[in-house]
């Protein structure tokens, strides 16, 4: 029987594969990260199954779909009864453990289980003197969290049986928002970063949800997001982020004509000419502060990996980064997730494990985060359970895809106009070059979503002629023989993993 593998799995919260330097966008230099790829595989059409925190991670945990493993929201908490990869390794001879972010719920019925050892940090966490969770209870510890994890990685690995494969999530909170980044990369990111050329998208040409979604950064990013001072007041100093939140959004240029910032740390004062200006020192700051957290996780991925190194470990283990979504980095103007379009929905995705991937590739074949359990399990020779709705991603990481690779992707957003960022819920289908959404816009009684909602719309994305995905194609008739083969495709994979399509009596819609 071969050699069980390490396994080894990094998960940052919101990173951008294009905050990735092996993807190739110039952005930020992350050599670290960009080992790993060196040495094995990325990916370039990996995709979340539910853009947000909380049902990507009940995903990747169990393989399964949002509407099988109940987690659908922020609000939804996770039932650690359940079946799970750590515990079906564990079972198979792993020793397992978890360190970081979990944001699956809390207390008993809901704190991990299936790991020998686990801290955790509750809720989103905090990035300075974090408090974690263990099996004892709550403590908290000095210094920054990202170099926590790693720390407390490192030590867990030093401290493992040898004799034993290990599985290790080392999952960090960074770069989340609010992007507090350590005062060490304080002065990284200094220059002009590229405004992206969807910046000033006016939406014109998609569905209402896109034109509706408060996550601007012209328009909804708050004092705490840019790093300066808030001051004191009401609404002339800026609306709330959301209904009694004490955090207020930066105020429009033109109701506060002599409109003055100041950095928290520094003291720097900021005054705009103008509301271009104005926002794209906005877009600046949001980027500056969100690639410097990003710099603290390629420092500790780079501690990881010397680690394998030194105790001849890095030709038996797998290691991945990832991140349990993607995010926007000002493309449509937007920051955060929880879109199927392209940036939000493309998780980063590398791998290494020198005994099957082949150094410096690059895959163009679609997964999700549900197959990366099947893969885990499969690459320790362990049955890959039934109830798990992904397939193992072994092949495509030996370069040796099979012809009969399903290439396709399904994602399903459940939380209908959240207070804070009035996302619409939707669901579709992407293959290699379509993409169809179905903007079924009611909450369905999930709980943290809005219950009331509006006519349904379609979208559809030729994502090779319209890679910025600014032209809804739907009703286009040089594109209905595609409309069709997209709708057959999203119904086949409802029906195959068992998810509701929502009926409205509308034309065209399910």
């Amino acid at each position: 029987m071969p050699k069980q593998p390490n396994i080894l799995f990094i998960m940052a919260d919101d990173h951008a594969s294009k905050a990735i330097s092996c993807y190739g966008h110039g952005i930020n230099h992350t050599p670290h990260i960009d080992r790993i790829a060196q040495g094995g595989m990325r990916l370039d059409h990996c995709y979340v199954s539910n853009s947000i925190c909380t049902p990507s991670r009940a995903s990747i945990l169990t393989g399964t779909y949002n509407h099988v493993n109940a987690v659908h929201t922020l609000a939804s908490n996770f039932d650690n009864r359940l079946p799970h990869v750590a515990k079906h390794l564990r079972t198979g001879g792993y020793q397992t453990a978890l360190i970081g972010k979990w944001h699956l719920g809390e207390g008993a019925a809901h704190q991990p289980s299936g790991f020998d050892h686990w801290a955790v940090l509750p809720g989103q966490g905090e990035y300075f003197d974090p408090q974690f969770i263990g099996p004892d209870g709550p403590y908290r510890e000095s210094g920054y969290a990202t170099d926590l994890i790693t720390a407390k990685s490192l030590d867990w690995l030093a401290a493992r049986d040898p004799a034993r494969p290990f599985f290790l999530m080392c999952h960090h909170k960074a770069p989340h928002r609010p992007w507090e980044p350590h005062p060490r990369h304080r002065r990284l990111y200094n220059d002009p970063i590229q405004v992206p050329e969807t910046f000033t998208d006016d939406y014109r040409h998609r569905a209402r949800a896109a034109g509706a979604a408060k996550m601007r950064i012209a328009d909804d990013l708050t004092y705490w997001d840019v790093g300066v001072v808030q001051p004191e007041g009401g609404a002339e100093v800026g609306a709330m982020e959301y209904p009694g939140s004490t955090v207020r959004k930066l105020p429009p240029l033109s109701a506060a004509r002599d409109l003055r910032l100041i950095d928290k740390n520094t003291g720097e004062v900021f005054t705009f000419t103008d509301e271009e200006h104005y926002r794209v020192w906005k877009y600046q700051r949001y980027m500056q502060r969100y690639l410097r957290t990003l710099a603290a996780i390629d420092e500790g991925v780079g501690e990881l990996l010397d680690y394998l190194d030194r105790e001849g470990l890095a030709e038996d283990t797998l290691v991945i980064y990832t991140s349990d979504q993607g995010f926007f980095l000002g493309e449509h103007g937007w920051f955060d997730k929880r879109f199927m379009y392209e940036e939000s929905f493309q998780m980063p995705f590398v791998a290494r494990y020198p005994r099957l991937i082949p150094a410096g590739t690059v895959s163009a074949d679609i997964a999700s985060n549900v197959d990366f359990a099947p893969t885990f399990l499969d690459l320790a020779g362990l049955r890959v359970p039934s109830y798990m709705q992904g397939r193992s991603l072994r092949p495509l990481l030996a370069d040796a895809t099979p012809a009969d690779w399903p290439q396709v992707a399904y994602h399903r957003y459940w939380m209908h106009r959240d207070a804070i960022h009035d996302a619409y819920a939707h669901y579709g289908i992407r293959n290699q070059r379509y993409k169809l959404i179905y903007w079924y816009n009611q909450g369905l009684g999930m709980p943290g979503a809005h219950p009331g909602g509006e006519a349904p719309e379609w979208e559809f994305f030729d994502c090779e002629k319209d890679p910025l995905e600014l032209l809804n194609c739907h009703a286009d008739p040089r594109y209905q023989d595609e409309v069709a083969h997209m709708t057959r495709l999203l119904e086949e994979k409802m029906a195959e993993i068992g998810d509701d399509p929502v009926h409205l009596g509308q034309p065209g819609a399910r």
